[in-house]
């Protein structure tokens, strides 16, 4: 599944992702603009990235995600990419058996990648400013703690174009909030606020704007003082994978993109005039 580089590099930068380990913490800045939209280019990055990890991530004790684009942590799904492949598919004679075997392989890839940022044995940072949507709030997700400042806003906008969120969000959300929560941001699409989320338990700390990585780097650095086998087990035990709730969120998504509302509402997003329609 996805890239499978053992030798991906300690020291990188590509499109859309930056690392290196400093002080015993794996930092992971995202820069592609407008706002990290996770399409093919910045997968094959973290594709990089997770075997970079499972590899023992050159000895870092800790992790974090922050991003470098003023607009935010990540707007969520590279939309157009989507768009524009499914015409591509449609017009080269691609039935929807075939469409389908492709958005599975995707979305397998993602949830590869996304599963080893969740699982992997060391404590993982979100430092998130701005719009943090769909896709981007799904890699938040897989973090163990969330630190953002006061600009930052999460929501699902997926049921707007006809879609659950496929990068496994609900599983990991469900896992971690009440369903009340769950269902208020995926049924209304609504975004909540910093404020909000550290009141529903999403969030661990909120900060002032541009201040979010600074906090990031003292939690890794009181992270790394544990044994790493201590909290290796501690984040086993307190944050399982919710497995079949992942691959039901898989089969779902992969029947639901094939719609005709789905590609009616790419046209329009992909159509759109407004300078921020990937707003909910």
């Amino acid at each position: 599944q996805g890239a499978k580089n053992k030798d991906a590099p300690p020291i990188y930068r590509g499109k859309a992702l930056a690392w290196s380990v400093e002080n015993q913490t794996l930092e992971v800045e995202m820069h592609r603009e407008p706002c990290n939209e996770i399409g093919t280019t910045m997968l094959a990055e973290l594709e990089l990235l997770a075997d970079f990890v499972r590899t023992g991530a050159g000895g870092a004790r800790a992790m974090i995600f922050h991003s470098s684009v003023p607009k935010g942590f990540c707007a969520g799904a590279d939309l157009r990419e989507l768009h524009d492949g499914i015409l591509a598919r449609k017009g080269a004679g691609s039935n929807k058996v075939q469409m389908a075997l492709e958005v599975r392989d995707f979305i397998e890839r993602i949830h590869h990648v996304f599963d080893t940022f969740d699982t992997a044995p060391i404590t993982t940072i979100g430092a998130v400013h701005g719009f943090c949507f769909g896709g981007g709030f799904e890699l938040a997700l897989t973090c163990d703690v969330l630190v953002a400042d006061k600009s930052a806003r999460f929501a699902f906008p997926e049921l707007r174009l006809g879609l659950v969120p496929g990068f496994g969000g609900i599983p990991r959300l469900r896992r971690d909030l009440g369903n009340a929560v769950v269902r208020d941001l995926l049924l209304t699409g609504r975004s909540v606020n910093a404020t909000r989320a550290q009141e529903v338990g999403l969030v661990s700390q909120v900060v002032g704007r541009g201040e979010a990585l600074k906090v990031a780097r003292l939690v890794a650095e009181q992270a790394a003082r544990f044994d790493p086998t201590t909290t290796r087990l501690a984040k086993a035990f307190t944050k399982p994978l919710p497995r079949e709730e992942l691959d039901r969120e898989k089969d779902l998504f992969v029947a639901m993109v094939a719609s005709p509302v789905v590609e009616e509402a790419l046209r329009k997003f992909v159509e759109s005039t407004d300078v921020r329609p990937y707003l909910p």
